[in-house]
């Protein structure tokens, strides 16, 4: 099976420098007390002799929380992306839709997100063991960590196909075609294996790249925040944490996400490139990048709730579910 990432804790507390260790198989926890420091500081140290991992399973409980409570905005921004008007006609159009179709597309994005975010951390945690193992634990931590969050978000592009259905059938243009999930994934068949990864260069662009910002950075915002006694505390920093990293990575790709949902509009016929879509696109908003980014003040509002979820939740149930098998908690 998959394998678990040890963690070890370096824990300052005002007083005496001492300091204490406690190692086994998967799991080194360290004690240092210094004089004058006083906050919880947590650091990854992935084992390759690990055990089974509860990543895959964090993940999917995370998006899942994550889509069904974030699912009406996201709708909104996607209308911004493709038609390049404001929040409040995107909310307009919704509204005039009805209730009922608020959620039409919700199958989608939460089949794509619980997949997407199982594989996010499971294969981030099965990539980062594996490089390990191949150079004997010789890399420095950071360099592991890029290589093998790279890795795992090129892997999910396997995963495009759900994208693909979920523009479709977020289009308003597309929904008497396109009516459902099933439906749809039947309807493109006639086009064509290819037709099912349109758009496939703008999410290899974005997955890559936003994975390794991810994961090099989760560990070093958390720990600039505070460790509180409480568990309500410790939650609000994993939110917190989660939350601005998610906005800030989620704004710097916004326009590719924009040429991705262009791309993906259509269905069957040519297929333009990457390069050839944003340059239409650019020219069709009068070349100006404020326009490549209708619908960012949402979608960082978006970020900043699904990705405080997604940190939160994972944190809670694996420290709920999996705290005896992998880590030792403060």
């Amino acid at each position: 099976g998959h394998e678990t990432p040890a963690l070890a804790m370096l824990i300052y507390l005002p007083g005496s420098g001492s300091e204490m260790s406690i190692n086994n198989k998967s799991t080194s926890v360290h004690f240092n007390v210094t004089e004058g420091y006083s906050s919880t500081q947590i650091r990854s140290n992935v084992s390759p002799d690990s055990k089974s991992s509860p990543e895959f399973i964090c993940g999917a409980g995370a998006a899942f929380a994550n889509i069904v409570l974030t699912f009406p905005v996201n709708k909104a921004i996607f209308r911004q992306q493709i038609h390049g008007i404001n929040l409040s006609s995107a909310v307009k159009q919704l509204q005039l839709e009805g209730i009922r179709n608020l959620y039409r597309g919700l199958g989608p994005p939460l089949l794509l997100k619980c997949t997407t975010l199982s594989l996010t951390f499971g294969l981030y945690d099965f990539y980062n063991k594996q490089i390990q193992r191949w150079n004997n634990e010789s890399l420095p931590i950071l360099p592991v960590k890029l290589m093998a969050a790279t890795l795992a978000g090129t892997t999910e592009a396997i995963l495009t196909p759900f994208e693909r259905v979920q523009a479709l059938l977020q289009d308003r243009h597309q929904q008497r075609k396109y009516t459902n999930t099933v439906q749809s994934f039947s309807q493109l068949k006639r086009f064509g294996l290819r037709e099912y990864y349109r758009g496939l260069t703008p999410i290899l662009l974005r997955n890559g790249p936003s994975n390794a910002v991810y994961f090099g950075l989760r560990e070093p915002v958390r720990n600039i925040l505070p460790n509180y006694e409480s568990s309500l505390g410790n939650i609000a920093g994993d939110f917190i944490s989660g939350a601005v990293l998610g906005a800030i990575i989620s704004t710097m790709y916004y326009p590719l996400n924009v040429v991705k949902s262009v791309m993906q509009r259509q269905a069957g016929g040519e297929f333009t490139s990457f390069y050839t879509t944003f340059i239409r696109v650019f020219n069709e908003r009068n070349r100006s990048v404020k326009k490549l980014y209708y619908g960012v003040q949402a979608n960082f509002m978006r970020s900043l709730i699904s990705w405080g979820i997604i940190n939160a939740t994972y944190e809670i149930l694996k420290k709920s579910f999996f705290q005896n098998d992998n880590t030792l908690l403060s």
